[in-house]
């Protein structure tokens, strides 16, 4: 009963911890509306799995991790980099297209690959999440099934996410007419996280 238990507690709180806005469900959201739904559908794979080595990184180097002050003090600032270049790309792109900016955003997986790997908050919300779960004993990963249920599980749950927020924006999209300012928001909601991010570091 483990194996399952592993695989179902990873599925909920991965759904749950990739809720709040990010450059991942943003880019998604950004897809549906445009109504590229098989960009959508790679974009969700390739971000889905690079959720995978990060949450194997987090369960092996947890105690590293979290006992790192250079990793954790400055977990903000990349936080920061990362969400601030991020919404001025997808700004920039959206105003000025060039043959790479519409390229990359047309390649559903090459952009899940490359965002999913700048996603600074996956390791330190897997590392907490783990050692969550594993101090209440909701899930064991003392053998290599168990883990790789868990991390399995960790994939299939961000995969169902990002497929409800691609799903749900083209619904909106299909009933009321949206404008191009309109499908701005994502990269000015990056762009406002990114300074967000900065003021919480430097104050």
């Amino acid at each position: 009963m483990i194996v399952p238990i592993n695989f179902f507690v990873a599925v909920f709180f991965s759904f749950i911890g990739t809720i709040p806005p990010g450059s991942l469900n943003l880019n998604i959201l950004q897809l549906g509306m445009d109504d590229k739904i098989k960009t959508a559908w790679r974009f969700a794979l390739a971000a889905a799995l690079i959720e995978y080595p990060y949450a194997w990184a987090a369960v092996k180097f947890e105690q590293f991790i979290t006992s790192s002050p250079l990793i954790m003090n400055n977990i903000s600032l990349i936080t920061a980099i990362v969400m601030t270049l991020l919404g001025v790309f997808n700004l920039w792109a959206s105003y000025r297209p060039t043959t790479y900016s519409t390229k990359f955003h047309n390649s559903g997986f090459r952009r899940g690959i490359v965002l999913a790997i700048l996603n600074p908050l996956a390791l330190p919300f897997w590392v907490g999440t783990t050692a969550y779960l594993n101090g209440q004993h909701w899930i064991n990963l003392n053998t290599p099934l168990r883990l790789h249920a868990y991390l399995f599980g960790v994939s299939t749950g961000a995969l169902f996410f990002f497929m409800l927020v691609a799903y749900l924006a083209k619904k909106i999209v299909s009933e009321i007419q949206i404008g191009t300012r309109l499908k701005r928001i994502p990269g000015f909601v990056l762009l406002a996280l990114g300074i967000y991010a900065f003021i919480q570091y430097l104050f």
